[in-house]
């Protein structure tokens, strides 16, 4: 999964969790003009953009501090939103019987990426049913993975078609 390198996530999440936050995941794209750190943060009863500001203020310190990124580059906090980045094995565990999008470092069957609901998780293999066929998606083949809001199945959007 696309998450930030172990020295950021060491650093971030103590600081995002001490502050009382689930730390949903980090990504970093490194760029040496305008790289992007980007922390996805919630807690019980959703996140405010004063939540965001509070987390930006203390890590961006911790970051100037510390300095573990070479360059340039954007401090970015969000709330996870209905489309939530699922980031660890455990996340999809947490929503097993929602839809998810998931794409692939290499194709299974032939298939870059796969929308199907999480029927079960085994060790690092998501089970992820899509109509009649079940794919099983070892968690390190994935690149990238997202909840399907519950409003675009409803409407026979994006999910599972």
């Amino acid at each position: 999964m696309k998450q930030a390198p172990e020295h950021l996530l060491n650093l971030i999440e103590p600081i995002v969790t001490g502050l009382g936050y689930e730390c949903v995941g980090i990504e970093y794209n490194p760029h040496p003009q305008h790289g992007l750190l980007r922390i996805y943060i919630d807690k019980e009863n959703g996140v405010l953009v004063d939540d965001c500001s509070k987390v930006s203020h203390q890590v961006s310190g911790a970051l100037d501090v510390e300095d573990p990124i070479q360059g340039n580059y954007q401090l970015e906090v969000s709330s996870p939103g209905t489309n939530r980045p699922l980031f660890k094995v455990t996340q999809f565990e947490q929503f097993i019987g929602k839809t998810v999008t998931v794409n692939l470092f290499t194709a299974i069957n032939g298939r870059r990426k796969i929308t199907g609901l999480i029927e079960k998780v085994e060790g690092d293999i998501v089970f992820l049913q899509e109509a009649e066929h079940v794919f099983e998606v070892p968690f390190a083949a994935m690149s990238k993975a997202r909840l399907v809001p519950d409003y675009l199945l409803e409407k026979g959007g994006r999910g599972g078609k």
